[in-house]
């Protein structure tokens, strides 16, 4: 364990701000910088790159938040499988730490950073050597070719590694974390796309790529199965950001009093997604990295994982997995009875993937009815009517926190489900991400505001 603690000590890390509370305009400067610099590095492609089969897969890309054929083709997926990862070690009890004491978390983010460098150049290596992303075939057998394959993965490691410094730069500089902001931004660039694309789409040179675009155009000239598709995506896309914003403002509110003085209190709010959008974000990149690596398996002639039809698979445990278009399928009349049992299995797997990270994330993330009773109690408040004690508060919160994370995490992930199967634009777990981080990056800036704004507000949050 020293020796671990040794090498954990070494690793480079982003240095956290000084006082104690950033002003408004600190965070906001930093999140654009972050923000402009990760569209940068999505349009600067792979020096060498010949072949990017990984192209194909543009629903992987946008939930890893990766751009495949630049420079940060890896995205987030290596930070999130290393956070999957240490979580079900920690949650089975495998990994024994302590997350209450200081050391304890500090610990467990050397850890992740520790495990992150080790999935930036497992993954690196595998898009590479495993023909996702490789040089020319023309070069195939040649010394240019192995050493173009290694500026590759250098490269693929580089931007990983540049990634992993943006997150971290985001949790301590900005608002909320960069592997939902880079979801967010990658989401919000591939709708607005999708939805107002007046270029001609390439399968039907005759309509406009966009959604909106096509709708009129489709309408114009009779074709009423485009229009159908067209608005079907749209009322879906609409349908789930309502929804989304509706499950986001649920919440519990605890009366909560301070002890020292009388006539004055607070609510504690307790969401209805009170683990948020983390359960989501973990399961889909679990999928999208086995929808990954079962293609690249495919491609070099070992379809463990399944195989594929172009870019839909069509066989296997990828395809169980992968959620059917049903909307699509019935306008179009390809709706099959396999589908329902597909589409029923894909949202088993959501649900009762995003309860248990609802419940890894709660333990390991001090959200916890421990965690919270004594953040309560630091900050001077009790519950009217009951004595000031942590153990009785505990108790208390209990009763609220266990339910929401089960249920919050189960809707959270079936609303997910629900979407991907209705055929929205970009894609319904993105699109619920994305309002998810939205909502919650706006409440974590209206905060920040209010405080600046606010002298009395600041001295009472401090």
């Amino acid at each position: 364990m020293a020796f671990l603690d040794k090498l954990l000590g070494v690793l480079p890390e982003v240095k956290g701000p000084q006082q104690k509370k950033l002003p408004f305009k600190e965070k906001l400067k930093w999140t654009l910088i972050t923000l402009v610099l990760f569209y940068i590095m999505g349009l600067v492609p792979l020096f060498g790159l010949g072949e990017n089969a990984l192209q194909q897969f543009e629903f992987l890309s946008i939930i890893l938040g990766a751009s495949f054929g630049s420079i940060i083709s890896l995205g987030i997926g290596p930070l999130v499988t290393a956070s999957i990862v240490l979580q079900l070690l920690s949650g089975t009890g495998i990994l024994k730490m302590n997350l209450t004491t200081t050391e304890g978390r500090q610990r467990f983010q050397g850890l992740q950073k520790l495990l992150a460098i080790f999935f930036i150049i497992f993954e690196g290596s595998i898009y590479v050597f495993m023909g996702g992303l490789a040089p020319s075939a023309s070069l195939a057998g040649t010394p240019m070719y192995v050493q173009l394959e290694m500026l590759l993965v250098f490269q693929l490691i580089l931007g990983g590694i540049v990634i992993m410094f943006m997150d971290e730069v985001v949790s301590k500089w900005g608002f909320g974390s960069g592997i939902s902001l880079f979801i967010a931004a990658g989401v919000a660039q591939q709708i607005f796309i999708r939805a107002f694309n007046f270029l001609p789409s390439p399968t039907n040179p005759d309509i406009a790529a966009g959604a909106v675009p096509a709708l009129f155009q489709s309408l114009s000239i009779g074709d009423i199965t485009t229009a159908g598709l067209q608005l079907a995506a749209l009322i879906s896309t609409v349908l789930v950001f309502a929804i989304c914003v509706y499950g986001q403002a649920l919440k519990v509110e605890i009366p909560l009093s301070f002890g020292k003085v009388r006539g004055y209190g607070m609510r504690w709010p307790l969401n209805f997604f009170y683990t948020s959008n983390i359960p989501v974000i973990l399961v889909a990149a679990l999928m999208a990295n086995i929808q990954l690596f079962a293609g690249l398996l495919a491609r070099w002639g070992h379809p463990i994982l399944g195989t594929f039809s172009g870019n839909s698979p069509v066989s296997g445990i990828v395809y169980w997995i992968s959620p059917p278009n049903i909307v699509q399928s019935v306008i179009t009349g390809s709706f099959t009875g396999t589908m329902i049992i597909q589409a029923l299995l894909y949202i088993f797997l959501f649900i009762v993937g995003s309860v248990i990270f609802s419940i890894f994330w709660m333990q390991t993330a001090n959200m916890d009815a421990g965690s919270q009773a004594r953040q309560i109690m630091a900050s001077g408040l009790q519950i009217p009517g009951f004595r000031r004690d942590e153990r009785v508060l505990e108790k208390i919160l209990g009763r609220y926190i266990w339910p929401l994370t089960i249920v919050g995490g189960a809707s959270v992930g079936l609303l997910a489900a629900v979407a991907d199967l209705t055929g929205a634009l970009s894609n319904g777990t993105s699109i619920l991400l994305t309002v998810m981080i939205v909502y919650k990056l706006y409440e974590e800036i209206a905060k920040q505001h209010m405080m600046d704004m606010h002298p009395a507000m600041r001295k009472f949050m401090e």
